[in-house]
């Protein structure tokens, strides 16, 4: 039935009046015209009938004006006094009080019509069906308003969607409180995941469920098929089971497919079919599962070119780190979580004609440019360093490769150069996180003369050369190990040296607590370098 339909339909009226004999003629023509009739002899009956708890409002009321309790403008007044019975229509019927100011003071008091007794049957049914019209149109307009504004926060929650799950529980929850029904929905990842989560209602806990690997191809096959768009169908409970046997919807259900390019993979979503009570429903679901799919297409595009981007800047960085005489390394590098643009974090290390040169650095911004510039930069050290140049040698000829092939982009840059033996080191650090040295004795200090970043056209001056004790450790990392919002990088980078200081003496253990500790749930990359030099 669509929503006009609804306007005509048989309705719950409560009839307030104190004459038997009229009561019952009222009752008997709206029961022969197919309304239900809730009775009340007096005005307190019939307020105490719509005030009981859990009971269905009545659609419509008739009330005598002349009670024996309290009178029928009172009785009005309170029920449109109260949220909860406002929207519930009131008809006055009187055989005594009928003049034209008691007409004005009852529809002043909230009353939809005024009736003088003796009525006709006819002008009656008329007058409650109008009445009827009238109050279901403008509920109606008042639940698609509502449901409206559901739709717009469901959307902008589909699309603040950081992951699948999370965007499957957005999805979910927000068909399953626009329809105030059970949901559920199903989708792949660009893995060919199957997804499919469920929920039995607005408040209840939305679920993974298990789904067969085909189950999205074969609800597609009810609706839409190959094209885009969103599509409906109805499908019936026995057929519904075979398509999702693990799914908890147990009745018809109105399934609605959505695709957004052709050749991808569409998004389902479904309710039962008794939430679904009109064309305006059909049509909420239909723009929610658009929605939906539209969100969805963003996120799979986001999530592939988030996989291709790492898996490119993986490319960029060393397959491992070189054996040394006399030097003992570890490293780490960690990717920022999947909901983050990629970074320009980097690491080296090499073995050159005057020592081992290890590097760390970082290429400002996030996105695959600045991966791709980490590239370039990184081969250019390697060039560099393998031809004997110097630290600040390297980071001035980087500085001309920048200002030639990416003016504007700034890079921090941290050269240590060890010397055969591991007695002297070389530091040249380029605007980076200054590197912590760790004294055999367990005293420690950050490293902390620097130049200016790579990328201002600056010169740099000639690296700063320390001496070093047998079993000095030496630390380098990129900042998003130690930086943290609303903390100062100073407190930071105490709170990483007091822990370097006092934790394993193993590289590997010492590299593993500082991530666990100090890298979780990042949004940028972690390079950790740390060296041991014997």
């Amino acid at each position: 039935m669509n929503d006009m339909g609804l306007d005509g339909a048989p309705a719950t009226v409560l009839v307030v009046d104190d004459n038997e004999a009229t009561r019952y003629v009222l009752t008997s023509w709206l029961r022969r015209a197919g309304h239900t009739v809730i009775e009340a002899p007096d005005g307190t009956s019939g307020l105490e009938l719509l005030a009981t708890p859990g009971a269905p409002l009545p659609e419509a009321s008739i009330i005598d004006v002349n009670l024996p309790d309290i009178s029928g403008f009172e009785v009005c007044e309170r029920i449109k006094a109260d949220p909860r019975t406002a929207g519930v229509p009131v008809i006055h019927v009187s055989a005594s009080i009928m003049s034209p100011e008691d007409h004005a003071r009852g529809l002043q008091g909230g009353a939809d019509a005024y009736l003088n007794q003796p009525i006709d049957r006819d002008e009656l049914l008329a007058t409650l069906t109008a009445t009827l019209r009238y109050t279901r149109a403008w509920q109606r307009a008042e639940r698609l308003a509502n449901r409206l504004r559901t739709l717009n926060h469901t959307t902008l929650d589909v699309y603040k969607a950081v992951g699948f799950h999370s965007f499957a529980a957005a999805a979910t929850t927000g068909a399953a409180e626009l329809l105030s029904c059970p949901a559920t929905l199903v989708f792949l990842t660009p893995q060919n995941q199957v997804v499919h989560s469920m929920t039995e209602g607005p408040e209840a806990t939305c679920r993974l469920l298990p789904s067969h690997p085909q189950a999205l191809y074969l609800l597609t096959t009810q609706a839409l098929g190959t094209g885009t768009g969103a599509e409906s169908a109805r499908i019936p409970q026995a057929l519904w089971r075979t398509l999702l046997p693990a799914d908890q919807l147990r009745e018809d259900v109105t399934l609605v497919v959505a695709r957004t390019k052709r050749g991808r993979p569409p998004l389902c979503l479904a309710v039962p079919t008794e939430s679904v009570r009109g064309t305006d429903d059909l049509e909420l679901i239909q723009q929610l599962a658009n929605a939906c799919a539209l969100s969805l297409e963003s996120l799979r595009s986001y999530a592939e070119e988030h996989s291709l981007a790492l898996t490119l800047q993986k490319t960029f960085l060393p397959e491992g780190l070189p054996t040394v005489s006399g030097v003992e390394m570890a490293f780490r590098y960690v990717p920022a979580s999947a909901q983050t643009e990629i970074g320009g974090d980097f690491y080296e290390a090499l073995e050159t004609a005057d020592g081992l040169l290890v590097a760390i650095g970082d290429v400002a911004g996030h996105s695959l440019a600045a991966a791709v510039v980490m590239g370039e930069v990184r081969h250019a050290l390697r060039a560099y360093a393998l031809e004997g140049h110097p630290p600040h040698h390297i980071q001035d000829r980087i500085e001309t490769l920048l200002a030639h092939s990416r003016p504007g982009v700034t890079v921090t840059l941290c050269i240590v150069l060890i010397e055969p033996g591991g007695r002297r080191i070389h530091v040249s650090n380029a605007g980076h996180i200054p590197p912590l040295l760790v004294h055999p004795d367990g005293s420690a200090g950050f490293l902390v003369e620097h130049g200016p970043l790579l990328g201002l056209g600056l010169a740099h001056s000639p690296a700063t050369v320390h001496n070093t004790a047998p079993n000095t450790r030496l630390v380098l990392m990129t900042d998003g190990l130690v930086e943290e919002r609303n903390r100062n990088i100073d407190e930071s980078l105490e709170g990483f040296r007091a822990m370097v200081v006092s934790g394993p003496d193993d590289l590997e253990k010492l590299c593993d607590l500082l991530l666990h500790a100090l890298g979780r749930d990042k949004d940028d990359d972690i390079a950790l370098l740390a060296l041991r030099l014997s």
